[in-house]
């Protein structure tokens, strides 16, 4: 630490048997280190003077708090009850998010009725507590699945979103690694934006440990041939594992109905504010049944009974075969940094209820099916797939001879966030932008967005 004395960094490095702090540091390339001093500014010894110069960096952000936002693909922004953070912030949650498995039996009935809770939501009884992201939580299904299946192969759709495909193939190790597992990618239809069933069948095998789909996929089409996917995974012995945006299934079936074995998603709709770097909370969810349970690699909260007769208390099960309990021969890595985030789940599904995820699912395909279709009307945009869609639409722009980025900027000068610009990820596309319509847009927001979209491609 910067203020320990000369002293304690001697015995430190004694004791690991160095005598230069920079051996702790030499497997760092030459290449990589600074070749020139940082000069640093020197230190601020005023507590007020410090405060006063952070914020002036961070006034320096524009956030969707002062802007109109449409922008989505992954982390969306949705109203969050002012008494999810209340909760969250009590002392009693906030201090003990993590402790020994029976140290806080208030935090485990939490925790139990998060799990409760999503397993109605999708449909699934056996819910582990949540890992970092949908990523994480879809790179652990398919590992689970490795394990179930003695399979080495996972086929996925072009559609998926490339931030999560690249978390999906670290999962799967490098191909030199230990048992890694190969990431197939089946094309999807041009036509309809979904995954083109007639190549996916062409890539599914007896080497398939699952086939991996999501839905609404990360273009916001809904897979209207899931049911169609999960039989093709079953004919050739592999897992079907589905990734959903839990506040679709207000108004979409769940993924059990249509044969999903392991669901995945995220929870960051679930009453988690927008942020940038922390987790936002992944989910898996399966039948309760001991064939999955057993290749869990998450934490599980489970009613148990106590030593007094009749009474029931809330604990940990299967913790031996995580890697808190059996570390490196545990079936997978995994981490604590979002189990606050469950308490916070727990609250908002609590205020939801099977009806307000019915309102709200019907409020966001009402909304987005309506900006769609304005955006559709200005001169030289097209809404690729306008119909089959929930909360996000790919708007393509070629038709306007500007790029997104030029659009986006424009819109950027009027306090507005354009949608995602797709023309990297997905180069077929041309110039087309994800845009993202939640409950928390008015029809003045469309109407704003819509004006400056004209200005935007007439200027």
């Amino acid at each position: 630490m910067p203020n320990s004395t000369p002293d304690a960094k001697t015995a430190m490095m004694r004791a690991v048997g160095i005598t230069d702090v920079d051996e702790l540091f030499e497997q760092i390339p030459a290449d990589h280190l600074t070749a020139k001093p940082i000069g640093l500014d020197a230190g601020i010894a005023a507590e007020s003077t410090v405060r006063r110069h952070v914020r002036r960096l961070l006034d320096r952000n524009d956030s969707c708090a002062e802007n109109l936002n449409f922008l989505g693909a992954g982390c969306w922004q949705h109203y969050v009850p002012a008494v999810c953070d209340e909760i969250a912030s009590r002392s009693e949650f906030l201090t003990p998010v993590w402790g020994t498995p029976s140290s806080d039996h208030g935090r485990n009935q939490a925790w139990f009725e998060y799990a409760s809770q999503l397993g109605e939501l999708v449909g699934m009884e056996f819910v582990g507590l949540p890992v970092y992201s949908w990523g994480a939580a879809a790179g652990h299904a398919v590992r689970m699945a490795a394990r179930l299946t003695g399979r080495h192969e996972v086929v996925v759709p072009s559609t998926l979103d490339p931030e999560r495909l690249a978390v999906i193939r670290t999962y799967c190790g490098p191909g030199e690694g230990n048992d890694p597992i190969t990431v197939v990618v089946a094309r999807h239809d041009p036509a309809t934006g979904r995954v083109d069933l007639a190549d996916l069948e062409a890539k599914v095998g007896e080497a398939t440990a699952a086939v991996y789909l999501e839905t609404p996929n990360h273009l916001g089409v809904i897979e209207a041939d899931a049911a169609a996917v999960a039989r093709l995974a079953r004919s050739h012995g592999a897992e079907t594992i589905v990734g959903v945006d839990p506040i679709s299934l207000g108004v979409l079936m769940p993924p059990p109905e249509y044969g999903a074995d392991i669901v995945v998603g995220t929870t960051q709709p679930l009453g988690v504010h927008l942020n940038a770097g922390g987790g936002v909370g992944g989910f898996i969810a399966t039948r309760d049944d001991e064939r999955y349970a057993r290749e869990y690699p998450t934490l599980q909260v489970s009613l148990c009974d106590t030593i007094v007769p009749g009474e029931r208390a809330f604990g940990m099960t299967l913790f031996h075969q995580t890697s808190y309990g059996s570390r490196e021969d545990g079936n997978d890595w995994t981490g604590n940094s979002v189990y606050l985030w469950t308490v916070v789940n727990a609250v908002y599904m609590a205020l939801m209820g099977p009806q307000g995820f019915a309102d709200i699912g019907e409020t966001i395909a009402a909304n987005s099916a309506y900006a769609a279709r304005r955006i559709g009307e200005v001169p030289g945009l097209r809404v690729l797939w306008p119909s089959g869609f929930f909360k996000e639409f790919v708007v393509d722009f070629t038709g306007t001879g500007r790029s997104v980025a030029a659009v986006n900027g424009f819109l950027r000068d009027r306090g507005i966030f354009g949608g995602k610009d797709l023309s990297a990820d997905f180069p077929e596309l041309g110039q087309a932008a994800l845009y993202c319509v939640t409950e928390i847009h008015t029809a003045d927001d469309i109407t704003a967005l819509v004006s400056a979209l004209n200005e935007a491609v007439t200027a």
